[in-house]
């Protein structure tokens, strides 16, 4: 009778922890749903923190232009070798353009350019906002009666929703770039015959979709960072994890929506 016993227990002890991570992810969905809709709402205010929004579009956008250039380059070149390497013996290459504009424009530039810039931003908003949580800088402004999220994520946000779509424009030249010296340089197709297919089968449509979508994906980015930073405990090791579930999260969040993004456009 005891093996029974314990087998209904642990059962039991499972169902019970699923239950409570299932509560905990209901809840922060809640929170995280709340937050956003707190930021969507104090729009409007930007126009009086316009100085403050534009010097985050320069650190947080005019400042990753070096990364995305170097990532959208070996990302145009990373391409067309795949693309040279799944169409050999199949397709003819006079379409390797068409391939290599179309996968880069709707696919590659706006979730690579994304992630990255996730990295970069949503973790250090996360930690700015962590750390001003820890050392009560946050208590301090709502005390003072200064709005946290109107002061500190608003701007944030907006920035990254004006500079990631500029950046992902960025970072589909330099990706053509790449490609353009990958094929000068290693394939043996003639640059005439490949802008000649990137030409005949470009659609406008795919680039306002590609650049269109990175402005949720920048919303994501801040709001996500924010919310991370605001839920923070444990002081300096609670900023670290804070960190890591922010990029984490956004990455997650980024494909989700790409996912979505994609059905309702086909």
């Amino acid at each position: 009778m005891i093996y029974p016993l314990r087998l209904v227990a642990s059962v039991g002890g499972a169902a019970r922890l699923l239950a409570a991570k299932g509560y905990r992810f209901v809840l922060g969905a809640h929170q995280y749903g709340r937050l956003t809709k707190q930021t969507l709402v104090r729009f409007p205010l930007i126009v009086k923190n316009l100085n403050i929004t534009i010097s985050h579009m320069y650190t947080l956008g005019i400042e990753s232009i070096p990364l995305v250039t170097m990532i959208a380059l070996f990302l145009g070149s990373a391409t067309v070798t795949q693309a040279v390497y799944q169409m050999s013996g199949m397709i003819p290459f006079r379409y390797l353009g068409a391939l290599v504009c179309k996968t880069t424009v709707t696919e590659l530039a706006p979730v690579i350019t994304s992630m990255v810039f996730a990295g970069r931003v949503a973790t250090g908003i996360a930690a700015e906002v962590a750390c001003m949580k820890n050392s009560e800088q946050l208590d301090a402004m709502n005390v003072l009666r200064l709005d946290p999220i109107r002061y500190l994520i608003v701007p944030k946000t907006v920035a990254c929703i004006v500079m990631l779509p500029v950046l992902v424009i960025w970072a589909n030249l330099m990706a053509f770039t790449g490609a353009a010296l990958t094929v000068a340089l290693t394939v043996d197709v003639t640059m005439h015959t490949y802008l000649s297919g990137k030409k005949i089968f470009f659609d406008a449509i795919d680039v306002y979709v590609g650049v269109g979508k990175t402005a949720i994906f920048g919303a994501i980015v801040a709001i996500t960072g924010a919310y991370f930073g605001f839920t923070a405990k444990g002081g300096a090791e609670g900023v670290g994890n804070a960190t890591t579930k922010a990029v984490v999260v956004s990455a997650v969040l980024i494909l989700v929506f790409d996912f979505v993004v994609a059905i309702l456009v086909m």
